[in-house]
């Protein structure tokens, strides 16, 4: 397990996979558990593979379905399947909650434009000094930022800043201007942590 861990740290991870799958035994432990979490983390972190990610999740809930982690893998499962079902249809899937999501957000930025429009006919001024002090906002919200590593999604980011993946979405908000794919973070490339 140390020596996987090792290898997981240098960045040699299909080693780490290896030591981690010959750690596996054939009793059903907690350790057991624990190695089963960090293939999944692994696969879906760093080699993007969702559907290897899935089975090792589903494998840590088997073995320990209370377990520190239960929450945090069901929220991984669940992004992995709609990852791992538009990797194999070759289409974007999205959910019907994110469908909802967004259109409620289409809505609301209409009705955002709608005011500002409004507004800035009726007091040019008035709607400057709001632009000066959304931005000044906006600057106290985005004082983290992170450099973009090798093998690094908005989901591993979002672990390791949150210690939780569900917050990669704000994330991905938050740099909507600089991220061209989801899926493919551009190496260097730094980002702002909301």
């Amino acid at each position: 397990m140390q020596d996987a861990d090792n290898k997981s740290a240098q960045g040699d991870f299909e080693r780490a996979i290896n030591l981690y799958e010959a750690a596996l035994d054939d009793s059903e432990s907690t350790r057991n558990a624990e190695v089963h979490y960090k293939l999944a983390v692994l696969y879906d972190d760093k080699l993007n593979d969702p559907v290897s990610a899935l089975h090792h999740f589903k494998r840590y809930l088997a073995l320990s379905p209370n377990g520190t982690h239960a929450n945090e893998v069901k929220n991984s499962i669940k992004h992995d399947e709609v990852a791992a079902l538009t990797a194999l249809s070759g289409d974007s899937v999205i959910a019907r909650s994110e469908v909802a999501r967004l259109q409620n957000e289409n809505l609301n930025l209409r009705k955002e434009f709608e005011t500002r429009t409004t507004a800035s006919r009726i007091a040019p001024e008035k709607s400057k000094a709001n632009g000066a002090s959304s931005k000044k906002n906006t600057s106290k919200k985005a004082d983290r930022t992170y450099v973009v590593q090798p093998g690094d999604t908005l989901f591993s980011i979002s672990r390791k800043f949150y210690k939780s993946p569900k917050h990669w979405k704000q994330i991905l908000e938050a740099n909507r201007k600089n991220i061209r794919d989801a899926k493919k973070l551009t190496v260097g490339e730094t980002l702002l942590i909301p």
